[in-house]
């Protein structure tokens, strides 16, 4: 596939005003360039040259040579190239899309749409690598071990979904968001098809990109539904299009490129200030509530040691939500915790439960969860927020609970994703990027081959939540058992499959990979 330049991701340009500094940046350096009044700034961890030349060519642009950057990825450099100019206007009129066949891809997790969906969809959910991260050694065990966890997991998954009407909202609310998206493009002038792929569950990745290949698309646009960027989300996904588009000559042929992430985009921060803002006017005592923002964890390992950019995304996407808001006038005091986790590693801190607990403990009585790393409704909205931590939130003294809903098929969030899709139409399968004029900052863009290098550079190194075969004192019992219960595990599996005898076979469940 041909390379395409691209934005870092948080990578923001408005032409009437200079970029202000994010309390969170995502990068180690900045620097900021200035040319006829534009401001520029882009995120570096190496010095530029000294000797690089910024020009303005015939049609307006700022020309800015390739620079070989260190991203915050260490052991890896990408070539950046940032595109701006002074003047805007609609981006609809500025695309002509002629004799292209375009389409949208978007991508999200998927789930369970009955009870008897859950299990496979949970060996699914943890035969990924990037799910659970196995020692080379083991990979072997991966299905097996998936096949093991899902059989045990599957009866409270079950409970929790019956306790939500028997399955996961989230292909019909995906499907909704994908005709809505649809609709906004063609009334912005771009005749585009739009299609969902799911990770873990129907439709899945496989199925649209067979639909894209019949339909006879020439240009797509790969939308992860992931505000942030995450190696565990959005990489997964990425990583999956990257071997399905090698082993097919149609798919290598397609010119395409990939948002990763969009959280800094201005059409979704107005959404969630929006969102927010109306919850608040529900409580007798507006400013007194204490704003509460829930994402998703990952393992600690995989921001600490494999460069996840998930939290640096995650609290400068917070940063900028409460900047919206502190125009609006409302002030509230806001945290942002972190929820889902499972096993017994360190994830990301401060964890959803207990920060509940701990501002039960402080006198907090007013709390409003807005659940940040989500974009529709699904079990972990429904069930872990509205019926877990609301019961934990009572228990722990807070008296007003509230909850924004997800984003869903919101106007202002729709339409923004339409613009971001036409923003990076003239970057599709581009070599150089020229003649786009924006109204507001460009979105990241990028192969799919690119990203992955830029993300995830050394990702078929990356640490396994649990790492079985490190002895010594820890950090924390809770790991030193955590590794000695997956040591126990894998012990037990191996004989189960060299012996061909055990319980998991008595209870019919190895006898599937025989």
């Amino acid at each position: 596939m041909g390379s395409i330049e691209f934005m870092p991701s948080n990578f923001t340009h408005q032409a009437s005003s200079p970029i202000r500094s994010f309390p969170h940046p995502t990068c180690m350096a900045q620097r900021s360039h200035h040319y006829s009044g534009v401001q520029i700034k882009a995120c570096l961890n190496s010095l530029l040259p000294k000797n690089h030349v910024i020009s303005r060519n015939s049609s307006g642009w700022l020309d800015l040579p390739s620079l070989s950057l260190k991203p915050s990825f260490e052991k890896h450099s990408m070539v950046l190239r940032a595109l701006v100019t002074s003047k805007t206007r609609d981006v609809s009129t500025t695309f002509v899309i002629g004799e292209e066949k375009v389409g949208v891809l978007l991508l999200n997790l998927g789930g369970p749409e009955t009870l008897e969906d859950v299990q496979p969809f949970l060996f699914n959910l943890f035969a990924d690598p990037d799910i659970i991260r196995l020692p080379r050694l083991f990979r072997f065990l991966q299905k097996p071990l998936a096949q093991f966890i899902s059989v045990m997991r599957a009866p409270k998954s079950k409970e929790g979904y019956a306790s939500i009407g028997g399955g996961s909202p989230l292909r019909e609310i995906t499907d909704a968001q994908a005709e809505e998206l649809r609709k906004a493009l063609w009334a912005k002038n771009v005749p585009a098809k739009v299609y969902v792929g799911m990770r873990y569950w129907h439709p899945f990745t496989e199925e649209a990109i067979e639909q894209i290949k019949r339909d006879g698309i020439t240009k797509l646009v790969v939308l992860p539904l992931y505000p942030q960027f995450s190696i565990s989300t959005s990489g997964s996904s990425l990583r999956l299009l990257e071997g399905i588009f090698r082993q097919d000559e149609y798919l290598v042929n397609m010119q395409h490129t990939v948002i990763p992430s969009w959280y800094q985009r201005e059409g979704y921060i107005k959404a969630m200030a929006n969102l927010i803002e109306k919850e608040l006017e529900k409580f007798d005592f507006p400013e007194k509530v204490m704003i509460f923002f829930s994402a998703h964890g990952v393992p600690l390992a995989y921001v600490e040691e494999a460069g996840d950019p998930y939290k640096a995304e995650m609290e400068e996407c917070v940063d900028l939500i409460m900047e919206e808001l502190e125009k609006r006038r409302i002030r509230n005091a806001y945290t942002l915790a972190y929820q889902s986790r499972v096993g017994p590693v360190e994830w990301l801190k401060p964890y959803t439960d207990e920060t509940i607990i701990e501002l039960g403990q402080k006198g907090i009585k007013s709390l409003l969860a807005v659940p940040i790393s989500f974009v529709s409704e699904h079990i972990e909205t429904l069930e872990e927020i509205d019926v877990e931590y609301k019961e934990l939130a009572l228990k722990s003294g807070i008296e007003n609970w509230g909850r924004v809903p997800a984003l869903g098929c919101e106007c202002t969030f729709i339409s923004d994703l339409a613009d971001a899709v036409i923003e990076s139409l003239p970057y599709v399968g581009a070599m150089a990027v020229s003649n786009l004029e924006a109204r507001q900052s460009l979105v990241p863009l990028g192969s799919v081959e690119e990203l992955l290098a830029a993300y995830d550079s050394q990702r078929r190194e990356l640490p396994p939540p649990v790492t079985v075969w490190e002895w010594g004192w820890t950090r924390s019992a809770e790991t030193w058992n955590g590794r000695a219960a997956m040591l126990a595990v894998l012990v037990l599996l191996v004989l189960e499959v060299t012996t061909g005898e055990g319980f998991l076979h008595q209870w019919g469940i190895f006898p599937l990979f025989h």
